[in-house]
């Protein structure tokens, strides 16, 4: 007997592999999935600006990786001490302006340099909730604790996600012909407008997506939101806060994802990194022994040995 109600998902017409290079921007969730390929040493950038929620800050992103235009002190922001960005995370931030536009150009170089080489493009939207600074009159990525009342926050409508996407995706197919789009809507919850609220929010979130595909053979859809609502109807698979999901949820989706999207030659792989890994992060008495530095050689070995296969694949211990 099952006790589950299981997500359908469509088998895709493409596979990775370890010669896959991945660009992931979006929420929470892009993080749990970018987390799980660099465990698995792919070729991997996630989110060179930092976590972003909404479909408008994501295409901010792309718009500046496909330029490869770097932060002007200019675009900076001073606030509790600190210099950021509006399209910038908090964890860009930096208490000298030199060092937070170093940060930020570092990672967008690298970025745009993964985005032009990919092979596939994760997206993950979180909630089509946008706040619109109002003297500037952009739409931010982080409010970085500034006062409510200098901004404008609105739901983004299906029509402008779709339309702006579709524009991103015909410039990004010139840039990137090989390149595949694949989007996701985050699982975790946003819980400040309620639940009918945080529904509609990603409602519109899902048909964006859904027109999107329609016309787009290089343009495609996982389910993650429907994964957790369905498979795992359970508060068990949520953290403390009830809102974002939990590790074993983390894990349950990426066996999903993988099995969805991998060949059997990058599963076998995965399986070879799993072993080699689990030796890395064994934690000897003496970590200076001769016994143990030849445990670590070995497995040095091993990786080159996989890396002289796959180019791609990270072999730092």
């Amino acid at each position: 007997m099952t006790w589950q109600t299981l997500v359908d998902i469509e088998k895709p017409d493409f596979l990775l592999d370890y010669h896959s290079r991945f660009m992931l921007l979006g929420s929470c969730f892009a993080e749990n999935i970018g987390h799980k390929l660099r465990e698995n040493r792919f070729s991997v950038d996630c989110n060179p600006c930092g976590i972003v929620y909404n479909p408008e800050s994501v295409a901010q992103v792309l718009e500046r990786l496909m330029d490869e235009r770097e932060v002007t002190a200019e675009e900076l922001v001073w606030q509790e001490g600190k210099w950021g960005g509006w399209g910038h995370h908090g964890s860009f931030s930096a208490s000298g302006r030199e060092e937070c536009l170093e940060k930020m150009n570092l990672r967008i170089h690298r970025g745009a340099e993964q985005l032009r080489k990919a092979d596939l493009l994760l997206i993950t939207f979180g909630t089509s909730w946008v706040y619109r600074h109002l003297d500037s009159g952009r739409v931010v990525a982080n409010c970085h604790r500034f006062p409510e009342r200098d901004f404008e926050r609105f739901r983004l409508s299906v029509s402008e996600v779709v339309g702006r996407y579709d524009r991103l995706l015909d410039r990004m197919t010139r840039i990137n012909p090989r390149l595949r789009v694949l989007f996701t809507v985050s699982p975790i919850r946003h819980w400040k407008d309620g639940a009918h609220g945080n529904q509609v929010s990603k409602s519109v979130l899902l048909l964006a997506i859904d027109e999107l595909q329609k016309n787009r053979q290089r343009v495609c859809y996982f389910p993650s939101y429907e994964i957790v609502l369905d498979e795992l109807r359970d508060y068990r698979f949520y953290a403390e806060d009830m809102l974002h999901i939990s590790g074993a949820a983390v894990d349950y989706i990426w066996t999903r994802f993988k099995d969805t999207f991998f060949s059997a030659d990058a599963l076998q792989v995965m399986r070879q990194v799993e072993k080699i890994n689990k030796g890395t992060n064994h934690r000897p008495f003496d970590p200076e022994s001769e016994t143990y530095l030849a445990f670590r050689r070995k497995l040095q070995e091993e990786l080159n040995c996989l890396g002289d296969k796959y180019p791609l694949l990270n072999r730092e211990i």
